[in-house]
C-alpha cells in the first residue's frame, strides 16, 4: 500500500469498540488538525475499497466512516507510558489492566 504522507510516523494503533487510539509522529510542517484529516480520509478510502458494502452503510445515511471529532494531547517524556495505555486499550476502558499513568 503506498503511503501518501511518509512524513507522518504512525508509531502505535489499537482500537476499542467505539474509537481508536493513535500515537503518531508529526513534523512541525503538518498541523495536527491536517495530520488527522489526512489519517482520517486515507484510512476511511482504504477501508471502503477493502469493504464495498460500507459504501452503502454510511452513504444511506448522509454521514462518513469517522466522527467529526477528535482528541489530541501531546507527548514529551511520557511516550512510553502513552505506548502502553495504547497497547492495553480495551483493557485499561473495561477495568482488566491495572495501568499506572
Amino acid at each position: 500500500m503506498r503511503r501518501r504522507h511518509p512524513d507522518i510516523e504512525i508509531l502505535e494503533v489499537n482500537t476499542d469498540l467505539d474509537h481508536i487510539h493513535v500515537l503518531a509522529g508529526i513534523p512541525p510542517s503538518i498541523s495536527v488538525s491536517t495530520a488527522v484529516q489526512y489519517m482520517k480520509g486515507y484510512s476511511a478510502h482504504a477501508m471502503g475499497k477493502r469493504f464495498p458494502f460500507l459504501k452503502h452503510v454510511y452513504h444511506k445515511e448522509d454521514v462518513g466512516f469517522w466522527s467529526d471529532g477528535f482528541f489530541v494531547s501531546t507527548v514529551g517524556v511520557d511516550e512510553d507510558k502513552i505506548r502502553k495505555y495504547i497497547e492495553h486499550q480495551g483493557e485499561e476502558d473495561s477495568g482488566q489492566a491495572q495501568l499506572e499513568l
